[in-house]
């Protein structure tokens, strides 16, 4: 098994010496690394393992909650082992799954493991935290007693003494105290600050660089997405024909700089991807049963999101919008879109900062041109965060990260048993049979080919369910930091990995 090594807490991290799963997949068992210990010294044990899996499963957010559902049985084996024993729901996956859970300490846990604190957690890892300043900086220390700073896999990471994390309000005052030197790396996902804001003194005079990383990893699906829970979007055709009239051109002419290239696929840039491709015979034979869910373009491979001129003010665009509302019995009277009792297209877009809000703006501005009636909300943190866990909005923006290998975190977010469960991800509301079909296919694939075969027939159910307006993505990753930091020539997969990082002075 590959272990990462950045993940200390987790068993396939560093806690585990050993992984031994049994061919069936029914069972896994770990030998937990003897040098393991907590911050305060204590050892990592067994019984930590099982006491995590009790605490989250009574008082834990999803997914972490519902990892129990799958296992029939947890047991200490000797002085270091633990083995799962798997019921019939568990998936080749889920021994993976298992070996990510982060483990806490039984002996520094409170009972009120649910409820909030600024008491210091006790950790695994090679940072303890120093000290909280809430709502402004949270500080790592070293920990010079770290268990794991010789291990192979630790070779090249975690070289600062001490890491800050500073928290502000909005971008420009993040902005502005990067400018001042208040602290050291700020990652860039504005093409047209990029472009234009980086231009004072400190980037003139090198004393901060500014550095592109490419990511091998597929491209994240970030965009509007729509609460089917809400009647206003449980018809297809509604999603669809106010997807249409998102202006993309004129958005990324206008304000990033052509920088931006339109998302359309959960999976984009990669070999998981259904854009630009037809099904395969196995997809067709997976997807044969709910065929009538992906619209032909999709299946096809010739689909691809909708297109403006990109003046503000595509006429073609807005008809086509206007005929599909048309098609579920909708039409306009007195510059307002209504059905067919008179009631008005109307909803709220909530969003959770000022670049959301700029996005929103834009879709607001093409919706009242059709006479439908959008407000922006923008929400301080606490009360978005409450909102979005209870499902209590019409249409977000949200980013959904796409990796490799994606598996039981789909779940999460397109499997009906997440639809009404507070705190999952499931965004959208989605309750589709054929997606949970799809999900569970992926979990049984025995190669790689079928894996590819179900991921893409995921995406195109999901393309064709116009469950999210996709909006754009960059091809790299953008990096400003101050000149005394170095990092490794070679980027990795993921993009930058700071912890590899280091001081040169």
């Amino acid at each position: 098994m590959q272990r990462s090594a950045d993940e200390p807490f987790t068993l396939y991290g560093l806690l585990a010496e050993t992984i031994e799963i049994d061919d069936a997949r029914t069972w896994a068992q770990f030998q937990i690394n003897p040098a393991a210990k907590w911050s305060d010294g204590k050892p990592v044990t067994p019984e930590d393992v099982i006491f995590t899996y009790k605490t989250f499963t009574a008082m834990a957010r999803p997914p972490y909650s519902k990892r129990m559902d799958k296992i029939s049985k947890i047991e200490k084996i000797g002085d270091r082992g633990v083995k799962f024993t798997f019921n019939e729901k568990a998936d080749r996956e889920f021994p993976l799954i298992i070996g990510l859970t982060p483990i806490i300490p039984k002996h520094a846990t409170a009972a009120a493991f649910d409820e909030p604190t600024l008491t210091n957690m006790i950790g695994s890892g090679p940072y303890t935290i120093e000290k909280v300043e809430p709502g402004t900086r949270i500080t790592f220390k070293k920990n010079s007693n770290y268990w794991g700073k010789s291990l192979a896999v630790k070779k090249g990471f975690d070289n600062f003494d001490t890491v800050s994390i500073d928290y502000f309000k909005d971008d420009t005052a993040q902005f502005e105290a990067f400018k001042k030197g208040l602290f050291d790396v700020l990652p860039e996902g504005d093409p047209a600050k990029w472009e234009q804001n980086y231009d004072f003194p400190a980037v003139l005079e090198g004393k901060v660089k500014k550095e592109s990383f490419v990511p091998g990893t597929p491209a994240n699906m970030y965009g509007f997405v729509f609460n089917t829970r809400r009647p206003i979007f449980t018809d297809p055709k509604v999603r669809q024909a106010l997807s249409l009239l998102y202006d993309f051109e004129w958005a990324n002419k206008n304000l990033f700089a052509g920088k931006y290239s339109r998302t359309g696929s959960f999976w984009q840039n990669s070999e998981l991807s259904a854009l630009s491709k037809p099904a395969s015979s196995a997809e067709k034979e997976l997807l044969e049963p709910f065929k009538a869910l992906i619209t032909p373009d999709v299946m096809n491979g010739t689909w691809k999101p909708s297109a403006t001129d990109g003046t503000g003010r595509d006429r073609k665009t807005f008809l086509d919008a206007v005929n599909l509302l048309k098609e579920v019995g909708y039409q306009i009277v007195d510059r307002k879109m209504v059905d067919a009792t008179g009631r008005p297209i109307a909803f709220e877009i909530l969003c959770a900062n000022g670049s959301e809000e700029k996005l929103a703006l834009i879709f607001q501005r093409a919706l009242s041109k059709v006479g439908i009636d959008a407000q922006v909300r923008t929400v301080e943190d606490a009360q978005y965060q409450q909102r979005r866990q209870v499902w209590d909005y019409d249409m977000i923006l949200a980013t959904y990260s796409a990796s490799l290998s994606p598996g039981i975190e789909q779940l999460s977010r397109w499997g009906s048993a997440s639809r009404d469960g507070v705190g999952t991800f499931n965004y959208a509301g989605v309750a589709e049979p054929a997606i949970d079909a799809m999900i569970e296919a992926m979990g049984r694939s025995q190669s790689r080919e079928q894996f590819v075969d179900t991921v893409r027939a995921l995406d195109r159910l999901l393309i064709s369910g116009q469950y999210v307006i996709p909006l754009h993505h960059l091809g790299q990753q953008w990096l400003a930091y101050r000149d005394h930091l170095e990092h490794p020539q070679k980027t990795a997969l993921f993009g930058y990995q700071l912890a590899t990082w280091w001081a040169n002075k």
